[in-house]
């Protein structure tokens, strides 16, 4: 649009080919005043100043008046029209009088390419050229073809030569048109893909944050309804920790609102990430043990690929407890210098990966581990097969997350 910009739309009621010089009148008033000037003296100096000197000064006066009048015309589409045609009559009066002036015939003529259309800017040259011939030939002694042949020859070339330049103007102006809109076409295409990207990214952090806490919530309200008679303490225990994950929840989705990481893990404290993981665990519902290792020395993780973790540790439990019937989990968090790795282990019934169309983890939830993963320059597998448990492993950079090289 910025190149749109730069091209200046021609006032009402001028059409002709110059009609996008506007810098051109000012030369042109320039050169037309030299040449009334010199003609005005030419004249004087062999005419004298009687009556036809004072209306010849007087006309050429009210040629380059009317000429610099141009930007102070009134903003009506039929002015400029009027304007040139009065411009035209004023010359020829003037070259009929005193043919010398016919020499400002140029200026003249450049106005009605300016203004005109181009089959009427042509027939108006065509009829100051023969004027202007008719002219000369009046103060010549006998036939000149130079005199003939020469105004004709200019005035052809000049008219020619700028319809080719406004030819070439409108197929420059054509393309940057068509350039304006493919860049608009493809800023809106840009909107769509950010606006889907953005739905997509919500969708996955609120299946494994905000989802995922409240099935642990129900998970936990139910084993407290069970003990609530036969082991109250343990039912309190159990209710004290579902209060927990929802106030946790609650904090993620405002997280999830402001596209923050939890505030745990916005911190420099290499033992945050195992920390929120051990909770993580712990919230993640009864009845499922679940094995804790860190490997490596732990390191200060940044805040998104840590919260990625978190999320993908808590959406795998997750399908674990509702799919898998395992008997043990292993969660393991490796440090090395420049990844860091998550697995989640069951030794559930598992599934051929590689015949059977995953749900659950095996789906959308999958889906979303490897969409984060791959978005923060990582990747994501699932290796299982049927009787032998699944492996749930991702490896997210360490240095590109950072900015190293």
């Amino acid at each position: 649009m910025a190149a749109t910009a730069s091209l200046r739309r021609p006032p009402d009621g001028v059409r002709g080919i110059l009609a996008p010089a506007e810098r051109l009148d000012r030369w042109l008033l320039v050169v037309l005043v030299v040449l009334l000037v010199t003609c005005a003296v030419r004249y004087l100096d062999r005419h004298g100043l009687d009556t036809a000197g004072v209306a010849v000064l007087v006309g050429a006066a009210v040629l380059g008046a009317a000429y610099a009048a141009r930007g102070l015309l009134p903003g009506r589409s039929w002015w400029p029209t009027a304007w040139v045609v009065g411009m035209v009559v004023l010359w020829g009066v003037l070259t009929a009088v005193a043919p010398s002036f016919a020499w400002c015939a140029v200026p003249v003529a450049f106005a009605v390419l300016r203004v005109l259309p181009f089959a009427w800017a042509v027939a108006t040259v065509v009829a100051m050229t023969v004027l202007l011939t008719l002219s000369w030939q009046r103060i010549s002694d006998g036939v000149d073809p130079v005199q003939v042949v020469g105004p004709i020859g200019v005035a052809l070339v000049t008219v020619l030569a700028y319809r080719a330049l406004e030819l070439e103007s409108r197929a420059r102006q054509d393309l940057v048109d068509r350039l304006v809109d493919a860049q608009e076409e493809l800023a809106e295409e840009q909107r769509r893909t950010g606006a889907l990207a953005e739905r997509t990214r919500l969708s996955r952090e609120i299946h494994d944050s905000v989802g995922q806490g409240l099935s642990s919530i129900n998970l936990l309200l139910q084993a407290a309804e069970q003990d609530w008679d036969d082991r109250p303490d343990r039912a309190k225990d159990l209710v004290g920790t579902a209060a927990a994950t929802a106030r946790d929840g609650l904090d993620e989705v405002r997280r999830v609102v402001r596209d923050l990481a939890p505030a745990d893990l916005a911190t420099a404290d290499a033992a945050a990430l195992p920390a929120v993981l051990a909770r993580t665990v712990a919230q993640a519902g009864p009845g499922l043990p679940v094995e804790v290792r860190v490997d490596g020395d732990p390191v200060a993780v940044p805040a998104d690929v840590a919260a990625a973790l978190v999320r993908t540790a808590r959406g795998a439990l997750a399908n674990v407890r509702e799919h898998a019937g395992a008997g043990r989990v292993a969660l393991t968090l490796t440090y090395h210098p420049d990844e860091v790795v998550l697995d989640v282990r069951d030794d559930g019934r598992g599934f051929d990966a590689a015949r059977v169309r995953p749900r659950g983890v095996r789906g959308r939830g999958l889906t979303g581990i490897r969409e984060r993963a791959a978005s923060l320059g990582g990747r994501a597998y699932v290796e299982s097969s049927p009787g032998e448990g699944t492996t749930v492993s991702v490896h997210l950079p360490l240095r590109d997350a950072w900015g190293e090289a």
